[in-house]
């Protein structure tokens, strides 16, 4: 009888050894923490030397509108991978457990602290009794921020659901409920810049959050030849949702600054400058999509495609930060 070599997988030591959990558990609190300080420290070197005013809490503002963007992209992608796996051939049937419970949680936890806001006229409240509960019903603004918190929690109650589509309404709730917020009734066309925001915050989503759903199922599917196709398709799907984000991101921005203004505003204004942050950081999401797309066609290991792909996680949350922050500076004046 002859022995069985230990897996090399199964080696605890050596050169090749991989990192501990410990490890990656840190590293991803401190680019979490890295994340956080985006929208919370971001206002007031946005708004420097532009004589524009910081709103009372703007960081904390920005913060919670960070959680709750996060919040809608890790159910949104999770049920959108899925989708796609359903339909690979030969696909293992082990799946990651899911986000949508913890990240509902964070998404209502946010969309009450924004609606307390909302609920003291736009400012931050020093107590409890501050609060007017009662008046987020007689304004427009108070009850889309009713509608977020409540499309968060029947998200939570939703989320064991075997059926997707139950799933799906209570965020679309949310998204539709934050297009209508980010454009008031006394905006040029409201209609149009909601529906532009609908689009975007939607395939934002599908992106972030199927992506980082995507690398999650890879891990699970080490030695299975579905992995590099699940990445393959959502790879092609990837490349239409960029090119949606690209002409929702310039229409918005040429509603609010017309084409003769932007190089002005870009570099004057709070909210020029932290959009051109957010191009920047948009440019780098592309240019690692390309090479993750290229390495899954031509590597002699497709999986080699994880490495750049983690790395668009990481700018992609970073992204999402600065969004946050984007909603907090002052909206710039259509000259």
């Amino acid at each position: 009888m002859t022995s069985i070599p230990p897996s090399s997988r199964s080696t605890g030591s050596g050169r090749h050894a991989r990192p501990s959990g410990t490890g990656r558990a840190v590293a991803v609190l401190v680019l979490v923490a890295l994340g956080a300080l985006i929208p919370v420290l971001g206002p007031s070197p946005a708004l420097h030397g532009t004589g524009e005013a910081e709103a009372p809490g703007t960081g904390g503002i920005a913060l919670l509108r960070t959680v709750l963007f996060a919040a809608l992209a890790v159910p949104l992608g999770e049920l959108f991978v899925l989708r796609l796996a359903r339909t690979l051939p030969g696909a293992p049937a082990v799946r990651p457990s899911s986000w949508a419970r913890p990240a509902a949680a964070a998404g209502f936890l946010a969309a009450l602290g924004l609606a307390s806001v909302v609920a003291t006229g736009n400012l931050v409240p020093g107590g409890v009794a501050e609060i007017d509960v009662g008046g987020l019903y007689e304004s427009r603004d108070g009850k889309l921020a009713l509608l977020e918190v409540n499309g968060f929690l029947a998200a939570g109650l939703c989320a064991g659901s075997r059926r997707p589509v139950g799933r799906l309404w209570p965020l679309a709730a949310v998204i539709v409920a934050e297009a209508l917020r980010a454009h008031p009734t006394t905006e040029y066309s409201p209609l149009l810049g909601s529906g532009l925001t609908l689009i975007h915050l939607t395939c934002a989503s599908l992106w972030v959050g199927g992506l980082l759903y995507a690398l999650r199922t890879l891990r699970l599917w080490r030695t299975a030849e579905a992995g590099p196709a699940l990445l393959g398709r959502f790879a092609r799907v990837a490349a239409w949702l960029l090119a949606a984000l690209t002409a929702t991101g310039l229409c918005s921005t040429l509603r609010r600054m017309p084409v003769d203004t932007v190089v002005e505003q870009v570099t004057d204004t709070a909210y020029g400058r932290v959009l051109l942050a957010k191009a920047l950081l948009m440019a780098a999401v592309g240019a690692l999509a390309l090479w993750a797309r290229i390495r899954l066609g031509r590597a002699a290991d497709p999986l080699a495609a994880c490495t750049p792909a983690r790395v668009e996680v990481v700018v992609l949350g970073l992204v999402v930060a600065v969004s946050g922050l984007l909603t907090a500076v002052p909206v710039p004046i259509r000259w």
